[in-house]
């Protein structure tokens, strides 16, 4: 990867290991600035997906509460450079600062295929008995961190008391650190990437107090193509699935037919969701093209019966028109659920300024999703 803002981000990583901070926090702060380059596609496929809007930046006309603090209630930047150069990434257990009232545990999964390091949030109230457990899989270039403070869950953990956990996709695993939804080998059960996702869960299943009959799993773009395989491959572990802005399972099978996927959406090839499915998507993404969202849902949909269908369009507090698609069965169970945003981008709808690829214009996804998850149990 040789763009400007790689170059820029190892100079950037030189000066802080050189302790020079002032200077690479000024230049990281540059880099970040709006104008940045897309991503760019890499011969070798590493980089699957285009480039996100910054749609978290603009102001509304009027302020509306948000579900996690302002971001200046965040660590800083030079202080945050100060901990990588005293040692790096915290290691197992440590907390790690969160934008709510406790910290996020820095854990690994460790397992016959590999590990991965992950981001759990324990609410600091805690209510009696198990909790419910959500696993949040980020976007292409986000990080755990990233991602919690854009989608605001673990505020709605404090509210609704749920275990909510962050895997990381690293840079040696793919080079925008997207999740490998469009190989093979990161497509099944027990194999690749979803057998290490699978060991996240189970790990926490056995050492923290998580319900296994409530255990959810949604994610963005790649990370929501990624949930989708994980909610078909593991249906014995997940009571349900969001998928936000990303791609039907089976969309792609090597990077050309990703790509395809993408411009112009793919069916999935008959695959299906055995368990309930709710999709959102933005009806201007020029990344992942809307028609996927329509994908996810016929999967979802497949094989069910005796559904009764409603729709209904509104208007978000902040001006965004959106059309809702609803699958009920007989016991008044929304069991498939399809938002599709008007005007909206490749960003997460009702997401807050202090994290990336948001859209905070747009109904709130997050809410939503904790709404429709805790309507559903493994059998």
């Amino acid at each position: 990867m040789n763009t400007p803002f790689a170059r820029g981000m190892i100079r950037a990583t030189e000066l802080t290991r050189s302790g020079k901070l002032d200077e690479a926090t000024a230049l990281i702060q540059s880099l970040m600035q709006p104008q940045a380059e897309p991503m760019v596609a890499q011969s070798d496929g590493a980089v699957i997906e285009g480039s996100f809007e910054r749609l978290g930046e603009a102001q509304p006309p009027h302020p509306v509460p948000q579900a996690h603090p302002p971001k200046a209630a965040r660590k800083g930047l030079a202080e945050t450079l100060r901990t990588i150069a005293a040692g790096g990434m915290p290691q197992r257990g440590v907390p790690v600062p969160s934008s709510t009232s406790a910290p996020m545990l820095a854990l690994t999964h460790r397992g016959t295929g590999g590990s991965r390091d992950y981001r759990l949030y324990v609410p600091a109230h805690r209510p009696a008995g198990k909790m419910p457990l959500v696993i949040m899989l980020h976007g292409c270039t986000q990080s755990p961190e990233d991602f919690a403070a854009g989608t605001g869950m673990n505020a709605l953990a404090e509210e609704f008391g749920l275990l909510v956990a962050w895997p990381a996709q690293p840079q040696g695993a793919n080079a925008q650190k997207c999740w490998n939804w469009f190989r093979p080998e990161d497509q099944g059960r027990d194999k690749g990437e979803p057998a290490l996702l699978a060991g996240i869960v189970r790990d926490i299943l056995r050492e923290y107090p998580a319900d296994p009959a409530r255990v959810y799993i949604t994610g963005l773009s790649a990370g929501g193509a990624a949930a989708a395989i994980m909610a078909a491959a593991y249906p014995d572990l997940f009571a349900a699935v969001g998928v936000h802005s990303g791609l039907p399972v089976g969309a792609a099978r090597d990077v050309p037919s990703a790509f395809g996927a993408m411009r112009v959406g793919a069916t999935g090839q008959g695959a299906a969701l055995a368990v309930p499915a709710i999709v959102f998507h933005g009806l201007a993404d020029s990344t992942v093209h809307p028609e996927n969202g329509a994908a996810v849902m016929a999967q979802a949909l497949q094989g069910r019966k005796g559904l009764a269908e409603t729709r209904t369009s509104g208007t978000s507090a902040r001006g965004r028109t959106y059309r809702h698609t609803r699958h009920q069965d007989v016991m008044g169970r929304s069991m498939a659920e399809h938002w599709e945003i008007e005007g909206a981008g490749h960003a997460w709808s009702g997401g807050g300024p202090g994290g990336s690829y948001t859209d905070p214009t747009g109904p709130d996804a997050s809410r939503e999703m904790i709404r429709f998850f805790l309507q559903h149990r493994s059998a």
